[in-house]
């Protein structure tokens, strides 16, 4: 399956709630090899369903050379937030400091119905937070101090994508 266009921030879809994957059928197969296929593409550590217009709880990631994926991701953080420069595929080209937690690890099923756990700190741990977000409907702009946020909407506004 070829990668999907990515949603651009003023999607509806990237502020919804994603849905659980109730079942594994074709439709999420195919979701799944599309999520792989879209983050193969250089310089992408992660894919979320909603990102592809997809509202079902399902990312890919891409960390250090390895690629994978997860269905319904529950996420648990340790650690004190620090500021990380965070970008994001729905916010191109603008790069800001994100409060992370150091440690993040995500529960969740694979295309089998297995368990599965992918855990990091790091890229993957700041990834495995940003995949979630999307999949409960926040951006990272969301999660942004007040001023760095205000500054980051003035640079939206100004873009050529908006």
């Amino acid at each position: 399956m070829p990668e999907r266009p990515i949603r651009l921030f003023g999607d509806p879809v990237l502020k919804t709630v994603s849905a659980p994957v109730e079942q594994v059928d074709d439709r999420v197969r195919g979701l799944v090899a599309d999520l792989i296929d879209s983050v193969r593409l250089p310089g992408r550590a992660g894919v979320a369903a909603s990102q592809i217009g997809v509202n079902l709880r399902a990312f890919s990631y891409n960390v250090d050379g390895e690629v994978g994926y997860i269905l319904n991701p529950e996420l648990e953080v340790s650690g004190d937030t620090e500021l990380i420069d965070e970008g994001c595929l729905s916010v191109p080209g603008l790069w800001h400091k994100t409060p992370r937690h150091p440690f993040a690890r995500v529960r969740g099923i694979d295309l089998d119905g297995n368990e599965i756990e992918l855990s990091g700190t790091g890229l993957m741990a700041q990834a495995l937070q940003h995949e979630t977000d999307h999949l409960d409907g926040l951006l990272y702009l969301d999660r942004l101090e007040k001023d760095e946020r205000r500054l980051a909407m003035k640079e939206v506004r100004e873009s050529d994508w908006f």
